[in-house]
């Protein structure tokens, strides 16, 4: 699986858990940490563990595993590292407060209108 389609999955699956505002940025022309950033929210931090959990488990279904997972005992801010896709699943307070985005508002966003629904 390449790291768009891993991240592109991603999106998909957290959709399908109900994450909210569902971001992936293209950031392998601007930093050496990885190729995507997925970023998305959850309205409590019991919901943000499950997006991870549902996240880890088809991914692993699929073969795929994380190098690293960090965050998920307070759930504020939970890193799944893929290598080439980092994914940031935040409490939306928490989002809100470290504003990713726009720290990381020269990264091109990918267009995942196809894969998720309407809010």
């Amino acid at each position: 699986m390449t790291a768009l389609e891993l991240s592109r999955e991603a999106a998909r699956i957290l959709d399908n858990k109900k994450a909210k505002d569902i971001k992936v940025l293209e950031i392998k022309e601007i930093s050496s940490l990885g190729d995507y950033f997925v970023v998305a929210s959850g309205s409590s931090t019991t919901q943000v563990k499950a997006m991870a959990d549902e996240l880890e488990f088809q991914l692993k279904e699929q073969g795929v595993l994380p190098k690293r997972v960090e965050g998920y005992q307070s759930a504020a801010w939970i890193v799944l590292d893929y290598y080439d896709v980092i994914i940031h699943l935040f409490y939306e307070e928490t989002r809100q407060f470290y504003s990713l985005e726009r720290l990381w508002n020269d990264a091109p966003l990918l267009d995942i209108s196809d894969l998720t629904h309407s809010e």
